[in-house]
């Protein structure tokens, strides 16, 4: 079942984040991830719209809206593969008539994850935070 975010969630969407985040990207030092909870915590989730994923009684997937670009979207490690982040993000295409998003390039499952959804690539860039390139893509209903 998919919910408005609760501030009882935080902590699961942390865990959720940190360790769906070192999985995808095992080219960035987990480090990294691991710096950069509080931001996450205390300013980039505040300032979104975040929806959960609920299956009995725990949150195992998340995703977070800021204006029309889905800034996160992630879904616990152990619940991956079954269909949740295709929920979810139905879920906020149904929201916005279009969506944007950065991917790093070297996460290619992601790229299909986001392609088989009606994302295309809109272009390259370098993110500014670990050197990596990333690719700017878009959804339009």
């Amino acid at each position: 079942m998919i919910r408005d975010y609760r501030a009882a969630d935080i902590d699961q969407i942390l865990a959720i984040w940190l360790s769906a985040s070192i999985k995808a990207h095992d080219f960035i030092e987990s480090a990294f991830w691991e710096s950069k909870i509080s931001a996450m915590r205390d300013v980039y989730i505040p300032a979104s719209e975040t929806f959960v994923y609920e299956a009995e009684e725990a949150v195992v997937g998340f995703y977070s809206l800021y204006e029309n670009n889905l800034a996160a979207i992630f879904v616990t490690p152990g619940s991956q593969g079954k269909g949740v982040g295709s929920v979810l993000i139905d879920d906020a295409k149904n929201k916005r008539d279009s969506l944007q998003l950065t991917v790093y390039k070297e996460n290619t499952s992601s790229i299909k994850f986001y392609e088989k959804h009606g994302f295309a690539v809109l272009g390259e860039q370098i993110d500014e935070h670990t050197g990596h390139p990333e690719l700017m893509m878009e959804y339009h209903s």
